[in-house]
């Protein structure tokens, strides 16, 4: 979709991938009533464990069932990819990703005692009967086996049974171009939209028969290779909170809002005693905020844009942002 959000140029791709090394990757699920899957985002390192990235999460409104948010922000740092699915999912997928990630520090003659994977979901339920929990080892190594840095967007992965303010959501992601001292960073998210009153949606009042209150959650993954401390990418990632906010959340009571991110600039090596790292300074803070709350509302305009119209589980019919518009222009 050909949008004009916010002021800042976007990055070749329109996608959290064009930050350098970033790859994402998916696996759908497409059978019987089980529509619904999951998505890895891969950050810059071979072994995110042995060469770690500065990180930070923000939970907006924690109706959530994330895992291992708590040791991002107690350490300040992502030691494996990360993982999106749907809310009974989170427990197999984050099996599967201890077991990644033990044979990858096997690989590497690394003998893994712990370990922090991030995993985050939203409640599909309403398109995928969510209890038969058809999301293991096997369909997150083909998540993790897929990731490039051009992937589908829409209703895939981990979002094929979304909806987002009562229209189909989905997986969405942008990117912002920072310019500083001659030099040019990138910034981008990606989303697992599912949140959202469809009275509130920003273009007008959607047709009654739709949901009417702000439930759900979404996701949100911001990437840069923007050099920041885990302090000041907390600052940024609550600005994600700005795109929501501009197509009309209000975060509701029943919506799990969670934003987390990473900075790619500086890898964390172990086994030396001390760092020496480059921070932004505060004052130029402002550029970041704003390429946050762009590729927020961007993505998650790309996420129901990339999705089509779709059957729920109790046989109603929940429309795409397509149909919306068409209607709107007619």
């Amino acid at each position: 979709m050909n949008m004009s959000i916010g002021r800042l140029e976007h990055g070749k791709r329109n996608l959290i991938t064009d930050v350098p090394g970033v790859r994402v990757g998916h696996t759908t699920i497409d059978r019987e009533d089980c529509h619904t899957g999951v998505t890895v985002v891969m950050p810059l390192s071979p072994n995110p464990f042995t060469d770690k990235l500065t990180a930070a999460s923000c939970v907006f409104n924690g109706f959530g069932k994330t895992l291992g948010l708590v040791q991002v922000d107690e350490l300040g740092t992502l030691e494996t990819p990360i993982a999106l699915t749907n809310t009974l999912n989170v427990g197999k997928v984050h099996d599967a990703m201890v077991s990644y990630m033990i044979d990858l520090c096997r690989k590497d003659g690394i003998k893994l005692t712990s370990v922090n994977p991030v995993v985050c979901e939203c409640n599909d339920s309403h398109i995928s009967d969510i209890a038969k929990r058809p999301i293991g080892e096997a369909e997150v190594f083909a998540a993790i086996e897929s990731a490039s840095e051009d992937f589908a967007q829409g209703a895939v992965g981990a979002g094929r049974g979304t909806i987002c303010y009562g229209m189909k959501g989905g997986i969405g992601s942008s990117s912002r171009l920072i310019k500083l001292d001659g030099k040019t960073y990138t910034m981008g998210v990606l989303v697992q939209s599912n949140y959202g009153a469809s009275a509130d949606f920003r273009d007008a009042a959607l047709p009654p028969d739709l949901a009417e209150s702000d439930k759900g959650s979404i996701i949100l993954i911001l990437a840069t290779d923007l050099p920041l401390s885990a302090r000041q990418l907390k600052r940024v990632l609550r600005r994600t909170s700005v795109g929501m906010a501009r197509l009309g959340s209000y975060i509701g009571h029943g919506s799990g809002e969670i934003a987390v991110g990473f900075t790619t600039a500086q890898l964390q090596p172990t086994g030396t005693s001390f760092l020496t790292q480059t921070v932004l300074r505060e004052e130029y803070m402002n550029l970041p905020f704003r390429a946050a709350g762009e590729c927020a509302e961007e993505a998650i305009l790309q996420s129901m844009w990339n999705s089509d119209a779709e059957t729920a589980l109790d046989g109603s019919r929940i429309p795409s942002l397509k149909e919306y518009l068409k209607e709107k222009r007619s």
